[in-house]
């Protein structure tokens, strides 16, 4: 087995190595003077079990042609399988043609990820799950809600008696009741409008959340203005702590900005992405939870049982 590193996250592979009690493959990753990535691997990775590591996260085009790079090098390098572990995947809100004459990006670098030589995926959290679909080979789709819900329950001692877990918006429900049903909770929605690309209004409260800490779940954000319309509205109906369990932070200054103003007390994230933010946002590792999966593809075991709710096999 050999792990190897782009320049996206370099910590998060250090993590999945550590774990694994390896280490990361020596690679030069560099740029010519036009822009253009160049990619080296310095070991044998021949007859090899090669899991290349890197989240497509801003800068998104960068990071994933990296990737295909990476790919292509590993595969004329004669390695014996190439799985591309992609904790998140960018292009994923393209997911399907909500307007004429648009593309589907996500089926498109799908394609792309196939065409460069990958055997198999292994990803977590997708926007939409549909998304595996769109791969014609093995995907291995994996949840960051063992690792949070352990936070919350370990780290701020949340057992459901006074909590209810929320759904920013109506897309969300069905994650929402998933966490709710863990932690034993109430569940409520907030209906939300979406104005333009970084401008959300939150509008209606279905659900009790008077005199309750609430945790708010959502996939993934970047400006955060979904959860910071939501938490606006949740503090008005009298919700005391609010926290928001987040599977991918891609947090930029507006995003870090809006959080800090916010009623929301704790953004708890994953490190799928490196990190952003350092007021408010707790980013947990999914360094644990990759590496076992890493290591049970590599000894064609089942990855289905690191979907357990309480995380015990991580």
């Amino acid at each position: 087995m050999k792990l190897i590193s782009g320049t996206a996250h370099p910590a998060l592979a250090d993590a999945i190595a550590t774990h694994l009690a390896t280490t990361v493959a020596d690679v030069s990753v560099s740029a010519f003077p036009d822009g253009e990535t160049y990619a080296k691997i310095n070991e044998n990775v021949r007859g090899e079990d090669v899991f290349i590591i890197q989240p497509t996260c801003p800068p998104t085009n960068h990071n994933l042609m990296e990737m295909l790079i990476l790919v292509d090098a590993v595969r004329r390098a004669s390695a014996e399988r190439i799985t591309a572990v992609i904790p998140f995947f960018g292009y994923a809100r393209q997911d399907r043609k909500d307007q004429s004459r648009v593309p589907i990006t996500a089926k498109l670098v799908a394609n792309l990820i196939s065409a460069a030589g990958v055997d198999r995926v292994l990803t977590m959290d997708l926007h939409a799950a549909q998304i595996q679909g769109f791969f014609d080979i093995p995907v291995d789709h994996l949840y960051a809600k063992p690792v949070l819900l352990r936070y919350l329950k370990e780290v701020r001692g949340e057992d459901g008696t006074n909590l209810t877990v929320v759904s920013p918006d109506v897309g969300g429900v069905k994650m929402a009741r998933s966490y709710a049903l863990a932690l034993g909770a109430e569940l409520a929605i907030v209906a939300k409008n979406r104005i333009s690309a970084t401008q959300v209004e939150a509008s209606t409260l279905i659900g009790v959340v008077e005199g309750r800490d609430v945790v708010l779940v959502d996939d993934m954000t970047e400006t955060a203005g979904t959860l910071c319309a939501a938490a606006e509205v949740l503090k008005e109906n009298g919700a005391g702590r609010i926290y928001a369990a987040v599977s991918h932070a891609v947090l930029g200054p507006l995003g870090c900005e809006r959080i800090l103003k916010s009623e929301i007390d704790e953004v708890i994230t994953t490190d799928s992405t490196p990190g952003g933010c350092e007021e408010k946002v707790t980013r947990v590792s999914v360094g644990g939870l990759l590496g076992e999966a890493i290591r049970r593809i590599g000894e064609g075991k089942s990855v289905s049982s690191l979907f357990d709710i309480d995380g015990s096999t991580v």
